[in-house]
C-alpha cells in the first residue's frame, strides 16, 4: 500500500546528501484520496430550503513519514502530512499530522501539529467504514466538531503541541497532550495569536483506551484554557465503548460539555448509539446521536458555536451508509445524514459544513422562525496508496 522512497527519488527532490542519509532511514510516501458527490440542503435565512450539489474532498492527504534507528531500542521519527483538495487545485503543506519525535519501548514523544487525544475516541464509535470523514462524520453534535478552537470546538488539530503516547499494557494505552497558543508560525486557529499568548492560553488533553479482542473502550478529556477569552475555559469529557459480536458491532458514546461564558456556565449532555454490520463484501453503518438542551447558569440565548442555552436547543443526528471495497486500497460508499436542529440549535456538519440560517437564538428574536436542519446524500470513492 505504501511505497518506499528510493534514494534516487529523494535525491531528485531534496538533494544527494539528504538522499544518502535517507538510505539508513525507513522513509515512506503515503496518501489518501477521498472525493464524493453531495446533494445537501438546509433552511436559509429567507426561509427557502434549496437542494445544492457539491463535489468535496474529505481529509485527502499526501505524506512522508520515516524512522531512524538510534541504537539501544531508541528511534527518531518524523512525519510531514499535507492536505490535498482532490476536487480542485490546492492544499496546505504540512497542514495535517506533522511532527518530529522519539520512540522506544517506553512509548512515543512527539512535537508538532496533530489532533488531540479526544479524536482517538472517534474510531471506537464513529463511522470507521468511511474513515470517520465527509458529511457522514459522527463528530457534528459530538464535540461540536465543525467549530474552530477559538469558537468552542473540540475536534481540531492544534499547532505547538507536545504529546506522549504510552506502549500497550495488555491492550491498555494512555496519551497526554498540551498545545500552546502562541504567535509563532501560523496565527489564529489552530495556532493562536499574541493576545492568547499573553494571557497564557493553552489546550490540555488526555485519554485512556482499552483494545482487546472484540472489546474497545475509551475515555478522554479536553480543556481549552482561556482560548476563547480571558477566564473563559471550556471542558469536554467523552466515554465510549464497543463490542464486536461478529454479525454486528455495537457501540455507544456519552459526552459532557461545559463552557464558561460572560453570563455563567453553559452545559450540555450528548449520547449516541451505532451499529456496524458486515453484509457481503461491504459494511453497513447506522448511527443515532442526541444533544440535549443547553443548561447551566448562563442566560437563556447564550450561545457557543451550535450550542444555545434554554429550551428548544437540542438536536439529533442520524445516518446510514454502505461501504463497498473493490480491493484493500479502493472503496466506494453511499449514505444519508440528517442533523435535526431544534428551533434555536445551530449544529452543522463536522466535515464540509453547509451555510444555513442560525439567527434564531431566543424566542424574542425569532418568535416565528427556526434555524436550519442540514442534511444530505453522499456518494464517494476512496483510494489509499
Amino acid at each position: 500500500m505504501k511505497k518506499k522512497l528510493v534514494a534516487v527519488a529523494v535525491a531528485g527532490v531534496l538533494g544527494a546528501p539528504l538522499a544518502a542519509h535517507a538510505q539508513t532511514a525507513n522513509v515512506t510516501l503515503y496518501g489518501r484520496l477521498n472525493t464524493n458527490y453531495e446533494l445537501v440542503n438546509g433552511r436559509q435565512a429567507d426561509g427557502s430550503n434549496p437542494n445544492v450539489s457539491r463535489i468535496s474532498s474529505n481529509s485527502s492527504r499526501l505524506g512522508v513519514r520515516g524512522t531512524e534507528s538510534l541504537g539501544g531500542g531508541l528511534s527518531a521519527i518524523f512525519q510531514i502530512e499535507s492536505s490535498i483538495n482532490s476536487d480542485g487545485a490546492g492544499g496546505t503543506l504540512a497542514g495535517r499530522e506533522t511532527f518530529v519525535g522519539f520512540q522506544g519501548s517506553w512509548g512515543t514523544f512527539k512535537v508538532g501539529r496533530f489532533l488531540l487525544p479526544t479524536d482517538d475516541m472517534h474510531p471506537i464509535f464513529g463511522d470507521v467504514p468511511t474513515y470517520t470523514t465527509s458529511i457522514l462524520s459522527t463528530a457534528s453534535l459530538w464535540a461540536q466538531g465543525f467549530a474552530a478552537k477559538q469558537d468552542g470546538g473540540f475536534d481540531d488539530r492544534a499547532n505547538n503541541s507536545l504529546r506522549y503516547d504510552s506502549p500497550s499494557f495488555n491492550g491498555l494505552t494512555f496519551s497526554g497532550q498540551v498545545a500552546l497558543r502562541d504567535s509563532s508560525g501560523t496565527t489564529g486557529s489552530p495556532g493562536g495569536d499574541h493576545i492568547q499568548e499573553v494571557r497564557h492560553a493553552y489546550i490540555l488533553g488526555g485519554n485512556a483506551i482499552y483494545n482487546n479482542g472484540p472489546i474497545q473502550a475509551g475515555a478522554s478529556f479536553e480543556r481549552n484554557n482561556k482560548v476563547r477569552g480571558v477566564d473563559l475555559d471550556d471542558t469536554e469529557i467523552t466515554v465510549t465503548g464497543g463490542y464486536n459480536f461478529g454479525v454486528v458491532r455495537v457501540a455507544a458514546v456519552y459526552e459532557y460539555l461545559k463552557y464558561e461564558t460572560p453570563t455563567g456556565d453553559l452545559k450540555r449532555d450528548f449520547w449516541g448509539v451505532s451499529g456496524t454490520v458486515p453484509m457481503g463484501p461491504g459494511t453497513w453503518y447506522l448511527f443515532y446521536g442526541q444533544a440535549n438542551d443547553g443548561k447551566g447558569s448562563a442566560a437563556d440565548g447564550e450561545r457557543v458555536s451550535g450550542l444555545t442555552k434554554g429550551s428548544d436547543t437540542g438536536a439529533r443526528q442520524w445516518e446510514v451508509s454502505y461501504t463497498y471495497p473493490f480491493s484493500k486500497r479502493t472503496s466506494v460508499y453511499a449514505g444519508y445524514v440528517k442533523i435535526d436542529n431544534d428551533r434555536k440549535a445551530a449544529y452543522n456538519f463536522n466535515i464540509n459544513s453547509y451555510t444555513f440560517n442560525t439567527s434564531c437564538v431566543s424566542d424574542r428574536l425569532c418568535p416565528n422562525g427556526a434555524n436550519g436542519k442540514p442534511g444530505g446524500f453522499v456518494l464517494g470513492m476512496i483510494h489509499l496508496f
